[in-house]
């Protein structure tokens, strides 16, 4: 249902891409309908989601980053009721899940991830009233909503820290991590207790001269850390879990999780040397530490086991899911817990942190993903809030980023085409580019302000939706959006996409489709093929009725030829029968050629 609010142009927008996917959703009745080189999804490879399976076990999570998807109310800043006038588009692209990045009272330092009061929205979003009707809007059309968790820290104004650095022997003082300096004094003639740094540059202690004492703050000084050692800090957490599970959220992503505990004994963090012997310096000029005593604490393990008995309690199958940077597939297993009983879905961060188009690599990483956790669920992730846009894949290739849009469509192959849930990122399926700031003046993100220019912040990917070609792109009514809308939004939006049979966003919409309909795609097994090929990534999923689909990926600006011989796996060398291909590609006349244009995708039905 279309907002009050929302503008006519709106409600064409809206009347245009129903009637634009519904005519490609009619033609797929037909095997082999093609449209502009896309071919639709055959009926008789449809198949529903077993009724046994969790619902986010085949999700599609879009993230929201609510400053920047739809203002209402023509401040220039993203609101609650903005989200709940585009559920409309969300459920016509094949959403599942939304997760909205923080939307609580804050003063805004970290804009929403340092809060102030967990159990409320903060005036700027829109009230409690309006999240209701969020939320029940959404579940009129089987889209849930997670909640972003900010369970590491708080802001330095949350009553809880108010009190505690009042004095030493408030109740509320060891709520935070108080720690004496290892010199006593201020600083520069004192000394914090060890070298410990935070994530957004210099010590992570800071020093209050009211109580002679430093605080913990593996983030912004704003930011102090709760000390999850207390059972009452536990207490009033879990209890701010239940207060929006009993509202009615799926479930939750845990922010900064990994880093809730830290070594009681305060030992100094290892140096990070370099190929050299010499240490390494990062963006904010401090040497790089290990990060070994302040990050993935064994204890860390009993809260998500508390907080996913919590989440089990409730019916509806809630989910956790885990803001999990992690180097190696040995890690990410282990947040899952041993009996299965932690986070349902850990994010898995290192296929999107290749940041090249590198075929062993992926190869090895999604292999890893879909074999070696124990038959748990993989959750890909390549982009978010606080990382650049799949763009960054295309920067460098042949004229930085003239392949972009190919290379984009093989990104979204790998994220909907491989076994697991997929996490996407506003925008996304529009091709919105990764936009930093061209001066320091003009950065909004602390962090682009205290590492430029080594760093620029992370106000390039948080750039307001691109809905249209009229002024700020259909985002707010406002001339003064909180971020400035790139001005690649007169060519790159949701409206002059929809009726493009070749756009980004079609290829979304049927890539999302394909994987909710065809039975390898949406529940197969992912098993690799022709895996000593250096330019072009395939494989096939097969599904337990033994149905399979192919894949391909080029990953070079080169057509490709491929051939491939699955006899051995039970499957003729008659050619498939094409579901998806990108525009130019053409239909193999057996699976002895399959040809591929630049950073080219061909999807198949296999023949047994």
């Amino acid at each position: 249902m279309i907002s009050s609010k929302s503008d006519f142009g709106t409600r064409l927008l809206l009347t245009a891409l129903i009637a634009s996917w519904s005519f490609t959703l009619a033609a797929e009745s037909a095997p082999q309908q093609k449209s502009n080189g896309t071919a639709v999804v055959p009926a008789s490879h449809r198949r529903a989601r077993p009724a046994s399976d969790p619902w986010w076990k085949h999700a599609v999570i879009y993230e929201i980053y609510p400053r920047s998807f739809q203002d209402s109310n023509g401040d220039g800043v993203g609101d609650l009721n903005g989200i709940t006038s585009r559920l409309d588009y969300l459920q016509t692209l094949g959403v599942d899940a939304i997760w909205i990045t923080p939307c609580y009272p804050s003063p805004q330092i970290d804009f929403g991830y340092d809060i102030s009061n967990y159990e409320a929205i903060d005036p700027q979003y829109g009230t409690m009233a309006d999240f209701d009707r969020l939320l029940a809007e959404a579940r009129k059309r089987n889209i849930r909503i997670v909640m972003d968790f900010v369970v590491n820290h708080t802001s330095d104004k949350h009553p809880w820290f108010v009190a505690s650095e009042s004095s030493k022997t408030n109740p509320r003082r060891d709520w935070y991590v108080w720690r004496d300096g290892k010199v006593p004094g201020a600083p520069p003639a004192g000394q914090p207790p060890n070298n410990w740094e935070s994530y957004f540059g210099h010590s992570a202690w800071q020093y209050d001269p009211r109580t002679s004492q430093y605080y913990y703050h593996k983030f912004y000084i704003q930011q102090p850390d709760l000390n999850w050692e207390n059972p009452k800090v536990k207490a009033a957490m879990y209890g701010v879990a239940r207060f929006w599970l009993n509202k009615g959220v799926a479930g939750f992503r845990l922010d900064a999780v990994n880093t809730l505990y830290e070594d009681p004994g305060l030992t100094d963090e290892g140096v990070v040397n370099g190929p050299d012997g010499k240490p390494l310096i990062n963006a904010y000029g401090d040497v790089k530490l290990d990060d070994s005593r302040t990050s993935f604490q064994p204890k860390v393990h009993d809260v998500l086991k508390d907080l996913r008995r919590i989440t089990d309690s409730y019916a509806g199958q809630r989910v956790l899911i885990g803001e999990t940077y992690i180097s190696s597939i040995e890690g990410l297993r282990v947040m899952y817990g041993k009996h299965n009983d932690e986070l349902e879905l850990p994010m898995d961060m290192q296929i999107g942190t290749i940041n090249k188009m590198d075929v062993g690599t992926f190869r090895r990483r999604i292999d890893e993903a879909e074999t070696q956790l124990d038959g748990a669920q993989p959750l890909l992730v390549f982009d978010n809030h606080d990382n650049p846009r799949w763009d960054r894949y295309g920067q460098g290739v042949l004229g930085n980023g003239v392949y972009n849009k190919d290379i984009g469509r093989v990104i979204a192959a790998v994220l909907f085409a491989t076994r697991g849930t997929a996490m996407m990122y506003y925008g996304d399926e529009i091709g919105m580019k990764t936009t930093p700031p061209l001066r320091q003046e003009d950065v909004k993100d602390p962090i682009g302000k205290i590492g430029w220019p080594n760093e620029k912040g992370r106000d390039g990917e948080r750039t307001p939706m691109q809905w249209n070609a009229t002024a700020n792109a259909g985002f707010t009514k406002s001339t003064s959006p909180w971020l400035p809308v790139p001005p690649s939004y007169r060519l790159t939006n949701v409206q002059a996409e929809v009726d493009d049979h070749a756009s980004m966003l079609n290829w979304y919409r049927q890539l999302i489709e394909l994987r909710r309909t065809n039975t390898a795609l949406h529940s197969g097994d992912n098993v690799m093929v022709n895996t000593t090929d250096n330019n072009v990534l395939s494989w096939i999923r097969v599904a337990p009725d033994k149905s399979a689909v192919l894949v391909v990926c080029n990953f070079t600006d080169q057509p490709q030829k491929v051939a491939f011989d699955l006899t051995a796996q039970g499957y003729k060398k008659q050619p498939a029968s094409t579901l998806m291909k990108t525009p130019g590609s053409s239909d193999p006349a057996s699976l002895d050629a399959v040809d591929l244009p630049a950073f080219g995708v061909y999807i198949g039905q296999l023949q047994r």
